[in-house]
């Protein structure tokens, strides 16, 4: 069980920073707000994947690449939601 818990902890750590790392602009948000943006995008990424295949069986976790994807999703709606990383027009 701790060792299930600290591996979605590690997963979850590096898909959030990948997606952090490919999303453009500056990110201040710390490393417990990473993870779990790497566990929900996780979540996302495999219900995505599921309606696309038609193999939908419920929330449940994607591989790396859906983790990165799905967090990639939550991530920019985040940043639209809260109205984060806006450009200042000058």
């Amino acid at each position: 069980m701790l060792w299930t818990i600290l591996g979605w902890l590690v997963f979850g750590l590096i898909a959030g920073f990948i997606a952090r790392a490919l999303v453009p602009g500056k990110d201040d948000i710390g490393c417990l707000p990473t993870i779990l943006l790497g566990v929900v995008g996780s979540v996302v990424g495999g219900f995505l994947y599921g309606l696309f295949t038609g193999g939908f069986r419920g929330f449940e976790p994607a591989g790396w690449i859906g983790s990165v994807v799905g967090a990639i999703i939550v991530l920019v709606i985040f940043n639209k939601v809260t109205g984060r990383k806006r450009r200042s027009r000058r």
